[in-house]
């Protein structure tokens, strides 16, 4: 039996390889929005998204699939919006003045201040529940989840959206809505695609369809939690694999075995395993990425495709010494 299939919408600036990553993990088949008939006909619907108001809502209205959107989520059909895919639900946004959102949910989406905060907010907070959802139902609900964030802005409560509030986290002095919910409609600000089992636990819920459930924990404020990042030393060996290596100082090559370069592992199996022990963001640090340009490096552009399909936090990769002139 085929798996079911769900059509994801790709305004082209959106991590979409790790959201389609996670549905074939949960055993769904994801399908590019190609035509209006696609959304239309859709019978499940993603809209993730990062990256530019106003750039979203040009593709959208390029496309012609403004309307069509709009009668998709009015006609309450399953739908689901992530970060950017969230904030275009509502009237409009500072980011871009004059340029209208789909205008679903009310309100006007804000730069967070930064007279006191560091903008973006990136890293893993909390959330209040503040209804029943089916993104929950898989959740355990006397825990507090923690889920990824990385934005500048985001969306407030107020008396006309009060019914679409499904989850209010706070930065700072700053609450804002971390989730929206109104029958079958659900977005989120964060990322469920890169916040670990607790993600795909929430994704798994709204795909099956699970009956409404309610997170009985509740934090009087959430804050940014520590973070557990695994650093994988990663360059080539004589062979011109990437392996994993350690080193004592600079000098990572074995003092017998002919000088080899230690392998401590394959990059993918390790950063699979430090997932599982907890990890919530692997960073790869390519201390060879100097001998050739980061997007020209395929072997490394590899690692970090297979490893994506295996783990679902944040993936970062750093490393590399160049010239000033290369710089």
């Amino acid at each position: 039996m085929p798996n079911p299939v769900v059509h994801v919408l790709d305004y082209g600036a959106g991590n979409v390889r790790s959201l389609k990553n996670a549905l074939h993990a949960l055993g769904y088949t994801p399908v590019d929005v190609e035509r209006v008939e696609d959304i239309e006909n859709a019978s499940i619907l993603l809209f993730p998204g990062v990256g530019n108001f106003a750039q979203a809502m040009s593709f959208l209205t390029s496309h012609n699939y403004v309307d069509a959107l709009k009668a998709y989520i009015l006609a309450n059909k399953r739908f689901m919006g992530i970060c950017l895919g969230m904030q275009t639900l509502f009237e409009g946004s500072e980011e871009c003045p004059g340029v209208p959102g789909l205008g679903i949910v009310p309100g006007l989406v804000a730069r967070f201040p930064s007279d006191n905060l560091a903008v973006p907010h990136i890293g893993w907070n909390g959330v209040n529940s503040h209804q029943s959802s089916p993104i929950f139902a898989h959740v355990d609900a006397s825990s507090d989840p923690t889920v990824y964030f990385v934005h500048s802005f985001r969306a407030s409560a107020s008396s006309a959206n009060k019914p679409w509030v499904l989850t209010t986290t706070n930065y700072g002095d700053v609450e804002f809505i971390s989730a929206i919910q109104h029958g079958n409609i659900v977005a989120t600000q964060f990322h469920p695609e890169k916040s670990g089992a607790v993600g795909l636990h929430m994704l798994r819920g709204f795909l099956e369809g699970a009956a409404p459930t309610a997170l009985t924990h509740a934090a009087p404020t959430t804050v940014l939690r520590k973070r557990v990042i695994a650093c994988l030393d990663v360059r080539a060996n004589d062979a011109g694999d990437l392996v994993v290596t350690k080193g004592d100082q600079y000098d990572v090559r074995e003092a017998s075995n002919d000088g080899q370069v230690r392998n401590m592992g394959k990059p993918v199996d390790l950063c699979a395993r430090y997932y599982s022990e907890g990890a919530d963001e692997i960073a790869f640090l390519n201390i060879t990425s100097f001998r050739e340009q980061p997007l020209d490096d395929s072997p490394m552009l590899a690692v970090l495709e297979a490893a994506s399909a295996r783990v679902f936090v944040p993936l970062t990769v750093g490393g590399g010494i160049r010239g000033y002139t290369d710089a």
